[in-house]
C-alpha cells in the first residue's frame, strides 16, 4: 500500500508544479490594489478605479488599451466580483474579500514566476500516511476566519472534525467542505515557520467512507498561495487547527 501512496504522491507532485507554472496562476501576480469610494489610479493599473454600493466602477478611455468581455474601455463600465479585464497580457481580476473590494493583477511575465524553480518538499515518508475518522457536524458551523491581510475575516462553514493519531497521540482538525463530498484542511504545527510556511499549509482529503474512515496523506500538504507572493490575501487557520506535533511531511518553505 506504501508503494500505492508514493505514486499516487508523484503524480500529485507533478500536477502540482505544473498549475504552479500556469502564465495566469498564483506566481504571476504583481499587484493588489484595495478600493474606496473615491476614483483610484495605480501604476500598474490603467483607468481609474472606484466602489459604489458594492459594485466596481473602471473608467478608462481608448488610449488605455484595456478590453472588458472582448470589447476595448471607452467611458465607464461595471466589473462584477470575479471580473477579467485585460491590458494587453496583463489580466486584472476584480475580487471581493470580507466585505473589501480590490484588484488582483496577473502578469505572466512576473518575476516569481518566470524565475520558478520548483517548490522544496519533505522526501516521501510513509508514517505520515495515517487512518483518521471524520465526524461529521449535525449542521455545518460557521466560524470565523482570519486573514495574512491585518483586519481582514471572512465566515466559513466547518461541517466537522477529522480525528487522527499521530505517534500515540490523538489530534483532531476542523474540516471544510472541499467540494465533491473531499475534505479541507487548514493547520499550522510545530514546523511551521521552521522548516515551512509559517501562516499555514493546507491539505486536501478524500471523501470519507460510510464510517467516516479516510486515508490522510500528510505528504501531500502544501503551501498557500501567500507562501510565494505579498498580493495573495489567504485565510489563517482556526486556532484548533494548531496542531503541536511537527508534521515532517509535505511541502516547505519556498525562498
Amino acid at each position: 500500500m506504501a508503494e500505492d501512496f508514493r505514486a499516487e504522491w508523484e503524480r500529485w507532485r507533478e500536477r502540482r508544479d505544473r498549475s504552479l507554472r500556469n502564465p495566469q496562476g498564483w506566481l504571476s501576480l504583481t499587484g493588489l490594489h484595495w478600493l474606496g469610494t473615491d476614483p483610484a489610479t495605480f501604476d500598474t493599473v490603467p483607468g481609474r478605479w472606484r466602489v459604489v454600493d458594492d459594485t466596481v466602477y473602471l473608467v478608462a478611455d481608448l488610449a488605455d488599451g484595456l478590453t472588458y468581455l472582448d470589447t476595448p474601455v471607452d467611458g465607464e463600465v461595471r466589473v462584477p466580483d470575479s471580473g477579467r479585464v485585460h491590458h494587453g497580457d496583463v489580466q486584472v481580476e476584480v475580487i471581493e474579500r470580507g466585505g473589501w473590494w480590490a484588484l488582483r493583477v496577473r502578469d505572466p511575465q512576473s518575476p516569481t514566476l518566470t524565475g520558478f524553480t520548483g517548490v522544496p518538499a519533505y522526501a516521501f515518508d510513509p508514517a505520515w500516511v495515517v487512518e483518521g475518522r471524520f465526524e461529521r457536524f449535525p449542521e455545518a458551523q460557521e466560524v470565523k476566519i482570519g486573514s495574512v491581510i491585518d483586519g481582514l475575516t471572512h465566515a466559513e462553514s466547518a461541517i466537522g472534525v477529522l480525528r487522527f493519531t499521530v505517534g500515540g497521540q490523538d489530534l483532531a482538525l476542523t474540516a471544510f467542505d472541499g467540494g465533491d463530498g473531499s475534505l479541507d484542511l487548514l493547520f499550522r504545527d510545530a514546523t511551521s515557520g521552521v522548516t515551512t510556511y509559517a501562516a499555514s499549509r493546507s491539505l486536501q482529503v478524500p471523501t470519507p467512507d460510510a464510517d467516516g474512515r479516510v486515508w490522510i496523506d500528510f505528504n501531500r500538504a502544501y503551501n498557500m498561495p501567500c507562501a510565494f507572493t505579498e498580493y495573495a490575501t489567504c485565510p489563517l487557520p482556526p486556532p484548533e487547527n494548531t496542531l503541536p506535533v511537527a508534521v515532517t511531511a509535505g511541502e516547505q518553505k519556498y525562498h
